[in-house]
């Protein structure tokens, strides 16, 4: 009876996040029945003329989604791994400091960008990388000439990798840096007793210990591989670099909120949310199965 109701407890603790759930993510789903009709704005949806799956076939037959959705994972395949090897390296390198002050201040230091919002953070970036900006006036300092950093299609995905690393990785070595303290440190002392250099306690002491933590990590980033961050992209990009810089989530703004074709861009957005579940569900067996990592 007393198990009950600590039961009754939990499962009112939960209720507010159930009803938010509710009210934002489980009733705007109706509004997945537009991907098949031609919706019109003076019909609604209950009078708008059904057309199947004419929108799913027009997504496939555009040129511009090819283009989208290599972008997207071209971005988001980078992000993920960059956002991987550089908290890492950089939680390895902190784990080293034996200074306790100094290491705070760093680490407070790093991870200030995660908590500034893109808006933010892209005026910043913009600032920096415009043609009158703090780069090109080093460069032209140089002898060199200006570089439109943002209006370059071969520079623009690189500049989206290497800014959402500068504003996550300090965050995302929280993790490493928790699975760096739980190593047994009698592991470190044996191997400095065998006279073991930094690199070889690196190689047989540290990566073991964590590898589970880089592997759960890993899988589960493989779920993400669509999002490759509306917010940033949206606040950086310009027509010049939509060749390089046009991801889903962007396109689908652009042409269901601009153009108004209100269908073929919940079409694309289902079409990701269809793809994003199963990329889901394969990295959630891969992270159980290599990371012994399990919800249910």
């Amino acid at each position: 009876m007393k198990h009950k109701m600590f039961q009754k407890h939990y499962h009112l603790m939960l209720l507010p996040g159930m009803i938010l759930l509710l009210i934002f993510s489980i009733i705007p789903m109706v509004g997945i029945v537009l991907a098949f009709q031609d919706f019109k704005m003076g019909l609604g949806i209950t009078k708008s003329p059904w057309v199947g799956f004419d929108n799913f076939k027009y997504m496939f037959e555009m040129k511009d989604s090819k283009t989208i959705f290599f972008n997207t994972i071209n971005i988001a395949f980078w992000k993920i791994i960059a956002n991987s090897l550089v908290p890492l390296t950089f939680a390895i390198l902190l784990n080293e400091v034996r200074k306790f002050a100094f290491k705070r201040w760093v680490q407070t230091i790093v991870y200030l960008p995660h908590f500034l919002s893109w808006v933010i953070l892209s005026g910043i970036i913009i600032d920096l990388l415009s043609l009158d900006g703090v780069v090109n006036n080093a460069l032209q300092a140089f002898g060199m000439e200006p570089i439109m950093f943002l209006g370059s299609n071969s520079l623009f995905p690189w500049i989206i990798v290497s800014s959402d690393v500068w504003k996550e990785f300090g965050f995302n070595a929280i993790i490493y840096l928790a699975a760096l303290t739980g190593i047994n440190m009698t592991l470190y002392e044996a191997a400095e007793i065998d006279g073991a250099t930094w690199l070889q306690k690196l190689r047989y002491v540290t990566l073991p210990g964590i590898a589970p933590t880089i592997v759960l990590l890993g899988t589960l980033s493989i779920g993400n591989i669509l999002n490759a961050g509306f917010d940033q992209i949206f606040n950086l990009y310009n027509p010049l670099v939509y060749e390089s810089g046009d991801i889903i989530d962007t396109y689908v703004y652009r042409v269901g909120i601009v153009q108004a074709q209100f269908g073929l861009a919940t079409a694309v957005g289902l079409m990701k949310s269809v793809i994003g579940l199963i990329l889901i569900v394969i990295s959630y067996r891969l992270a159980a199965r290599f990371a012994n990592y399990r919800i249910f």
